[in-house]
């Protein structure tokens, strides 16, 4: 039999691995949060002319969105959804509802009809350093994410087609394959200040 103490590190070691990806240590500072101050900063200030390092535009925050239509039919599957954000982000999601009804859709205005999570500070570093080193590389033949996806305003929205892009969804836990928005916005003003700041932290733009 194993002694008191073996089945108490089992424990542990079973709660460890059902951890979401984003739980983190007290005093963890995220390596992109570094990369910005002894990096970014200044070569964003060259770059640009700004004479203020507060001028430098900053991610703000990382919205992951999924719409889920099926959901009218099966709210089964946005439960799903939403266990599936939570383990990606390591945060709550909350629900989106439908703003009005489309009888051909079977649509009623205010009823759940999908799930998002808006990250910021710590994990929206932390899930970010995850999407470029992890995740992304993982799509196949995949050679870049597209430069033109900006929205004048300095955001930017990266479409993906699947879930299983996250190495912490597995397909056999899965209700239904399904895709999301990643939105990351900026304090910048300019597609092409939000451009370089992305790309500066990492983010792996297709050439043209």
């Amino acid at each position: 039999m194993k002694s008191e103490a073996s089945l108490k590190e089992s424990k542990k070691q079973k709660e460890k691995k059902n951890l979401p990806a984003a739980v983190m240590p007290v005093g963890y500072v995220p390596r992109l949060r570094v990369l910005f101050r002894e990096k970014v900063l200044a070569a964003m200030m060259k770059e640009f002319g700004y004479k203020n390092p507060m001028q430098v535009p900053r991610v703000e925050r990382i919205v992951l969105n999924v719409g889920m239509g099926e959901a009218v039919q099966n709210v089964k599957l946005l439960e799903s959804a939403a266990g599936e954000l939570e383990q990606i982000t390591g945060q709550k999601p909350v629900l989106t509802r439908a703003k009005k009804a489309i009888a051909g859709f079977k649509l009623r205005e205010g009823i759940p009809i999908g799930v998002k999570v808006t990250l910021r500070g710590t994990r929206m570093h932390e899930f970010m350093d995850r999407l470029i080193a992890v995740a992304l590389p993982r799509i196949r033949d995949f050679r870049g994410i597209s430069p033109k996806a900006f929205d004048g305003r300095g955001n930017y929205t990266l479409g993906l087609k699947e879930q299983l892009t996250f190495p912490e969804i597995k397909y056999d836990d899965i209700a239904s394959i399904h895709g999301m928005d990643i939105t990351f916005v900026t304090s910048a003003k300019r597609n092409d200040e939000a451009k370089a700041l992305l790309a500066h932290l990492g983010m792996p733009f297709r050439k043209s």
